[in-house]
C-alpha cells in the first residue's frame, strides 16, 4: 500500500471516529506528517411553534431584531394522511451512502449508469460510486429488489447516510 493510500485511510478513520463528538479541531503529527481537521458547527438554531391551544394568553416582549414565532399549522386530517402512499423517494429501503463524497451514479461519463429506475438488482450488485479524496468507492447494495426511486444527483455532494438508491425489496 502506498504512502499516500496510508495517510487518506487514516484521515477518513480519524474523520469518522470524531463524527458525533464534540471536537472541533484535532491535530496529529507522526513523524514528519501532520494530519490537521478542522470543522464548523453546522448547528442552525430554529424555533418551533408550539401547539395550538398552548400559547400564553398575554403578549411577550419582543427584543429588537428577533423574528416573530412562527404560527401553530393545523395537523391534517387523520383519513388523510393514512390514505396518501408515501412518494417514490420515501418508498424501498434506502442504499446509503457509507461515507461523505461526491456521488456517481456510473463508473466512467461516458457509462452507462449502474441502475435505474425499475431495474432488478441483486444483493452484492455495485449501485453507485462515492468518491472521497481521490479514492472511488463503490457502494453496494444489500438486498435483491427493483430500484424505485434515484434520491442523489450525479455529481452531487453527500454526507454519509444519505440515501443514493431506494430499492424495494422482492
Amino acid at each position: 500500500m502506498s504512502e499516500q493510500a496510508n495517510i487518506i485511510i487514516r484521515v477518513q478513520a480519524l474523520i469518522e471516529a470524531l463524527e458525533n463528538t464534540e471536537v472541533g479541531e484535532l491535530e496529529l503529527t507522526d513523524g514528519g506528517t501532520t494530519i490537521q481537521i478542522k470543522r464548523t458547527s453546522a448547528i442552525v438554531p430554529t424555533v418551533l411553534a408550539a401547539p395550538a391551544g398552548s400559547m400564553p394568553a398575554y403578549p411577550m416582549p419582543m427584543l429588537p431584531g428577533t423574528p416573530a414565532l412562527p404560527t401553530a399549522v393545523p395537523a391534517p386530517a387523520a383519513g388523510r394522511a393514512a390514505n396518501k402512499q408515501r412518494p417514490a423517494e420515501e418508498q424501498g429501503v434506502a442504499v446509503v451512502s457509507p461515507l461523505m463524497g461526491v456521488y456517481y451514479s456510473s463508473p466512467s461519463p461516458d457509462s452507462d449508469a449502474f441502475v435505474k429506475v425499475g431495474d432488478a438488482v441483486q444483493a452484492g450488485q455495485v449501485v453507485a460510486i462515492v468518491e472521497a479524496m481521490k479514492v472511488f468507492n463503490e457502494v453496494k447494495s444489500e438486498i435483491a429488489g427493483i430500484v424505485v426511486a434515484l434520491p442523489a444527483q450525479n455529481g452531487q455532494l453527500v454526507q454519509k447516510g444519505d440515501p443514493l438508491v431506494r430499492i424495494q425489496p422482492i
